[in-house]
């Protein structure tokens, strides 16, 4: 892998593919780098730092900022929705918006699926030796703890524009209060707002495509192609989850400064 500064993502091992978006790195550079605006994306992510060792990044609801010092070294491994709650052995909801230290996460779970991120993953390791072992404990996690099948179709079907929250829980033959209590416990949210997320992330791609292909976003056609009501729909969605409207965040993605 690549380790000189800045962001890069690969794709997982084979075997992880089902169960894992990607892994990614961020080096900083030894001058520093301005604060990264990490947005809701639906997924945890089991991360090592250098000198820090492993925490976990729970689903995030809302925008955040992350400033690290210059020269720090991040290897990370990227759950899809419905992966997080089940591999960690804790039902996800209980780490909206955090950040939790392994050490800390795996007080009271010695023998869960968990078990070893502290003891194999410690901050003084290479980032290369970094990366196999999350690797290998997210294979040993998976094998525990594997996805919940009911929340991972959801996931893939709140993934279309045309798909409505209430029709979901009729077509997979659950109620919706059992839908919701699931979707909590293995993404972290419930279906309404896995759906927002989802949503939202379809604009973020969008303003990305359009600014690698150096366009302007026409944010109202924009948010007709991802699904929102209108551009006001889309104007509070993004306030909501990125800080920003969406004129600023695309001037912000363009930039480079948002994740």
């Amino acid at each position: 892998m690549d380790w000189s500064p800045g962001y890069r993502e690969y794709p997982p091992p084979g075997a992880l593919r089902p169960a894992v978006s990607c892994l990614w790195v961020r080096v900083v550079p030894p001058g520093g780098a301005p604060p990264t605006l990490v947005l809701p994306d639906a997924c945890a992510d089991l991360i090592w730092q250098s000198g820090r060792g492993v925490f976990v990044a729970g689903p995030d609801t809302g925008p955040a900022p992350s400033s690290l010092a210059p020269g720090t070294i991040l290897a990370g491994l990227r759950l899809w929705p419905g992966t997080g709650g089940p591999a960690l052995g804790i039902p996800l909801s209980a780490l909206l918006d955090q950040r939790v230290d392994a050490a800390d996460l795996c007080a009271d779970r010695a023998a869960g699926p968990a078990a070893g991120l502290v003891r194999e993953l410690p901050g003084s390791m290479t980032p290369d030796e970094a990366m196999v072992g999350l690797v290998r404990i997210a294979c040993r996690m998976l094998g525990a703890g594997p996805p919940d099948p009911l929340v991972v179709e959801t996931a893939r079907r709140l993934g279309s524009p045309q798909v409505r929250v209430e029709s979901i829980a009729w077509d997979l033959g659950v109620s919706e209060r059992q839908l919701r209590r699931r979707c909590r416990a293995a993404a972290g949210y419930g279906p309404a707002t896995l759906r927002r997320v989802l949503r939202f992330r379809r604009f973020v791609s969008s303003i990305d495509a359009d600014s690698a292909a150096g366009k302007s976003a026409d944010l109202a056609q924009l948010a007709t192609e991802t699904g929102y009501a209108d551009q006001a729909h889309l104007t509070r969605d993004c306030t909501r989850l990125a800080g920003l409207p969406p004129a600023g965040l695309a001037r912000v993605r363009h930039l480079g400064s948002a994740g």
